[in-house]
């Protein structure tokens, strides 16, 4: 075993130690439980935009996007645009960085890769600071519901041209309309590609914090997932990257395709 395999196998068990280990995983969720009135997610922006994601989960979908290699990324929910920057700016490394190896010169305005997002109502300064960020030429946004059958098919359509395909869902969190956005988007997902179900962490959550929201316990992202893999098992868990994070709004949410 080379040292790099040696490295990589040490990491491996580290993680299986931490997925056993109860305590540590129930004090994550303590955790999680008690910043979440505070909006802790908030706090944090990407390139200048606001992200509202965990930091350990964007370290997490970096890992994936570098391993995956996409050309197409779709995102249900925009917001502020945080993560499409994040998102775009990924795919900008990995044109960097494939036109470094083939030793090429490349226009970086121009690009094969693309994200696409999708969200209800696109507010007009949330779209004109994103329109005016670099990362832009990679971006395209469709404003409606993810669910409506006019917009599941203008993604279909776009989803098409390209060949390696990574999905995030993270808009409305109800069960009913995380389970239709699976039905819709994650049969678009490559071969050992993603489909990633943000806010899985609801169903951990007491009632209590959702006072103001459709959503809650028994009635969110993660009963979606499981619900959808019982007739799709072409998806497993990934559990070894929610053991990683150990703090993560997606556990059961990292969704591989086999």
């Amino acid at each position: 075993m080379s040292p790099i395999q040696q490295f990589n196998a040490e990491i491996l068990e580290r993680i299986e130690h931490l997925g056993k280990d109860a305590d540590l995983q129930a004090l994550s969720r303590i955790w999680i439980r008690e910043i979440t009135p505070y909006k802790w997610a908030y706090n944090f922006s990407w390139m200048g935009r606001p992200a509202i994601q965990f930091p350990n989960d964007a370290w997490a979908m970096q890992e994936l996007i570098w391993k995956i290699k996409p050309d197409l990324i779709i995102e249900t929910g925009i917001a502020h645009g945080g993560s499409l920057i994040f998102s775009a700016s990924m795919l900008a490394q990995l044109d960097i960085c494939e036109a470094i190896e083939a030793g090429v010169s490349f226009d970086p305005r121009e690009s094969r890769r693309k994200v696409l997002g999708i969200d209800i109502d696109i507010r007009a300064h949330n779209r004109a600071a994103i329109e005016a960020h670099p990362m832009a030429t990679r971006i395209q946004m469709i404003q409606g519901s993810s669910i409506a059958p006019d917009i599941i098919a203008q993604v279909h359509a776009i989803a098409a041209n390209h060949s390696r395909v990574l999905v995030c869902l993270d808009s409305n969190h109800t069960h009913e309309h995380v389970l239709a956005e699976l039905e819709a988007y994650a049969p678009l997902v490559s071969a050992d590609s993603y489909c990633v179900v943000f806010d899985t962490i609801i169903e951990d959550m007491p009632e209590r914090m959702f006072p103001d929201r459709p959503w809650a316990p028994g009635n969110n992202p993660k009963t979606a997932v499981w619900e959808y893999l019982k007739s799709h098992p072409e998806f497993e868990i990934d559990n070894s990257i929610q053991h990683k994070l150990l703090i993560t709004v997606a556990p059961d949410g990292y969704l591989r395709r086999t």
